[in-house]
């Protein structure tokens, strides 16, 4: 005996007689996950469950079924998780300042896998008073970061005022990146959105920018050097003919 779910031609003809029923349709799992979600989606009011907070998620947990629940409970159980990872990695959060004494414990030995941003600086120059206001917010930012300043003559013996500010970034110990003098920075014209934008080029701050905030700064001087070397070697040639 032929199966009337089978999919044949003279199956189809039959159907379409209404001779044998209809093929019973394959619902797919995903098919079935998706039911399931359109139905929580008409009960939280359009609201995608991965979207709600705690509170909202138990408000609507007495009017689900079984299958809902089960599903609810999963994104409850990832969020708790997601929550707790966050706060494992927020353990900072401010400015932390050091000296010399400190440098170790607090820069060489800060942990597996922790970032550290460190401001060498000299309260007497604008652009490094400037620069803390700036690493201050960013801490607040990026918690999971650890952010330090050290004014220069605690921290470095004779350290050379040309020099700052000056950054150093360091990860498990190892320095990553150093950033020395104001034509890093672009001068007193820096805001925080082009500090973290320069601190995004390693990895220790999660920046959402996307682009730099303004045009990069060019050394002028170094340009103009560059251009000069060139163009001497030009006529050098030149004379050689």
């Amino acid at each position: 005996m032929q199966d009337p779910n089978e999919d044949t031609e003279w199956n189809d003809i039959l159907r379409a007689k209404g001779i044998i029923p209809p093929k019973e349709l394959d619902i797919t799992e995903d098919e079935i996950q998706g039911m399931i979600d359109s139905a929580i989606k008409q009960k939280t009011e359009g609201k995608q469950m991965d979207d709600m907070d705690l509170d909202e998620l138990d408000e609507i947990e007495d009017d689900i079924d079984e299958d809902e629940l089960r599903i609810m409970e999963e994104i409850k159980r990832k969020r708790i998780a997601e929550i707790k990872a966050a706060q494992r990695k927020a353990v900072f959060g401010s400015v932390l300042e050091i000296t010399k004494a400190d440098y170790v414990k607090e820069v060489n030995n800060a942990g597996k896998d922790i970032w550290v941003i460190l401001h060498i600086y000299k309260n007497s120059i604008p652009l490094c008073k400037l620069m803390n206001q700036h690493l201050s917010n960013l801490a607040r930012k990026f918690p999971e970061t650890k952010f330090i300043i050290s004014e220069a003559h605690l921290c470095i013996e004779n350290y050379p005022d040309k020099h700052v500010p000056t950054i150093f970034i360091y990860n498990n110990g190892d320095l990553k990146k150093q950033m020395v003098g104001a034509v890093n920075f672009g001068g007193m014209n820096l805001k925080q959105d082009d500090l973290e934008w320069i601190l995004s080029k390693t990895d220790a701050i999660a920046t959402t920018l996307t682009e730099p905030p303004r045009k990069e700064v060019v050394d002028v001087m170094d340009s103009a050097i560059r251009n000069s070397a060139v163009n001497n070697t030009n006529s050098d040639d030149d004379d050689d003919w």
